[in-house]
């Protein structure tokens, strides 16, 4: 730009030798700008609507493992310290009913990293992989000039989908239980990075194993409803004295990459988030305790510090964001809308609804009991496929099979076949009103919705009560029900009973 200013007086004195070119020169001055504006303008942020910024924005997403939303200071828990998060909620916008749609590690992540849930993206059991023709952060935000990096837990696959141009795994340390971030790797990153990029920076706390703390208190622990009855269970405050620990380290780590954060990079134009990939309390299921996940989001040029929105987003929400803010469009195929119009100050609905789904194979106690959900800002829904009310109707004829359907019922005998819960009233789910006439018509109008989502979405359920499947990989590598594992134990007489023609098969798993 300087050059071409240079160039541009140059020609201003020569033509000014010579009054008849006067006509000559104008034209000359206004085209050199107009070509030096241009490329300016190509070289200046090219993301959605008003935002006026000389860059893109490098993309931070700190993701925390396992961490209820209802602890952390910012979230109204004052016996938790979390001051690095409490900053950022400082400085940028909390969102109060933020969600994942599945409270579990790969199928969340997978989400969030896709734009779309579970069961489009494939990706709906722990330690399962995505459809392997996917387009993942990796590939939609390369086409936006960005480079996209991990630093810490993984848990996604395959690695065609989720090809990073850098990856560093976690650091073993002896002060503590778990894996550290590579916060060297991070640093020296942000030292040299030459192109915006994303990157995710993914904690391995304050998942167990917690730390040791010594005689815990049961006042240093905030209890909720849902877990009020355990205030006089030493090993529960144990437990959780040890979770509060593994959170402060957790917010250690947090705020050594704030540091290098104001260090390294243009704090002003760098888009930063926290969140945690699901609720601990509630893991694996569809309640809000499980899915409901702190989500703070910092970027000084264009959120107000201090704000927050009731506004509800998703996972499959964050993706489409990133692009926007790169420059591009969402395509039809994803789930997800961006939010950036919330992070701009503009209060507008950006769903109507969220979902979630429970898939209890693959897991240590696993067993059959599929759950789906249909939430907006007030109500919520929740089918329990394989309820005792509904197991009879559930059950095939084969006696190896319908065994592991009733032990799957059986193992979650207090859950009902379907729960409808006033959230702005009971936001704990304590009360369900599904028997109540009054509400019948909300009942049925979320069903209604839910069953539409769930046939969009390719779903081996539907709303035919003796739908049961047995989900699998091929070779049935991992989802063995009739195996003992850790937390499970299988009759000898029962092991090795489920044959190949038992299962339905998830074929890219």
């Amino acid at each position: 730009m300087g050059q071409r200013l240079s160039e541009i007086e140059l020609i201003t004195n020569n033509m000014k030798k010579n009054n008849l070119h006067y006509l000559i020169w104008g034209f000359v001055v206004f085209s050199l700008m107009g070509c030096a504006n241009k490329k300016h303008k190509e070289e200046t942020y090219a993301g959605s609507n008003d935002i006026e910024k000389t860059e893109r924005p490098n993309i931070i997403f700190f993701l925390s493992d396992d961490q209820d939303v209802y602890d952390l200071g910012c979230y109204g828990n004052e016996k938790v310290k979390t001051p690095a998060v409490d900053r950022l909620a400082k400085e940028g916008m909390l969102f109060k009913n933020a969600f994942t749609g599945q409270a579990i590690c790969a199928p969340s992540r997978s989400q969030l990293l896709t734009g779309k849930y579970p069961l489009k993206n494939g990706c709906f059991a722990n330690h399962t992989s995505v459809k392997p023709d996917i387009e993942s952060v990796t590939q939609r935000m390369h086409k936006l000039g960005y480079e996209v990096v991990l630093a810490g837990k993984s848990h996604v696959n395959p690695a065609n989908v989720f090809n990073w141009d850098h990856e560093w795994h976690g650091v073993e340390k002896a002060e503590g239980p778990r894996p550290y971030i590579p916060i060297d790797s991070i640093e020296h990153y942000f030292k040299k990075a030459k192109k915006p990029f994303v990157m995710l920076i993914a904690s391995y706390y304050p998942h167990s194993e917690y730390f040791n703390v010594e005689n815990p208190k049961a006042e240093d622990i905030k209890l909720q409803p849902f877990n009020m009855d355990q205030k006089n269970n030493k090993g529960f405050i144990k437990s959780r004295a040890g979770h509060y620990r593994s959170i402060e380290e957790d917010n250690r780590q947090l705020y050594a990459v704030l540091k290098l954060v104001d260090t390294y990079l243009d704090e002003k134009n760098t888009l930063f988030i926290y969140s945690a990939d699901h609720g601990l309390s509630g893991k694996f299921g569809v309640n809000d305790v499980s899915l409901k996940v702190p989500f703070v989001v910092r970027w000084p040029h264009v959120i107000k510090a201090g704000s927050t929105s009731n506004q509800l987003i998703h996972y499959t929400d964050v993706l489409p964001t990133f692009m926007d803010i790169a420059g591009g469009k969402v395509t039809p195929d994803m789930d997800g809308k961006s939010f950036l119009p919330l992070l701009k100050g503009e209060d507008i609905e950006i769903n109507k609804y969220v979902y979630g789904v429970r898939t209890n194979q693959n897991i240590l106690k696993s067993e059959i009991f599929p759950s789906r959900m249909i939430r907006d800002k007030r109500y919520k829904y929740i089918r329990n496929f394989n309820s005792l009310e509904v197991v009879e109707q559930n059950l095939t004829g084969k006696p190896n099979v319908d065994y592991f359907i009733k032990r799957g019922a059986d193992a979650f005998k207090e859950e009902p076949f379907e729960e409808l819960y006033d959230l702005e009233q009971d936001p704990f789910e304590q009360n369900n009103l599904i028997k109540n006439t009054a509400y019948t018509d909300i009942k049925e109008r979320l069903m209604k919705d839910m069953f539409f989502w769930m046939k969009g979405q390719g779903d081996f359920l539907n709303d035919e009560i003796g739908n049961m499947p047995i989900i699998t990989p091929p070779g049935n590598r991992g989802f063995k029900l009739d195996q003992d594992t850790r937390k499970r134990k299988i009759a000898d007489s029962l092991k090795n009973t489920l044959h190949k023609g038992d299962y339905l098969v998830i074929e890219h798993w």
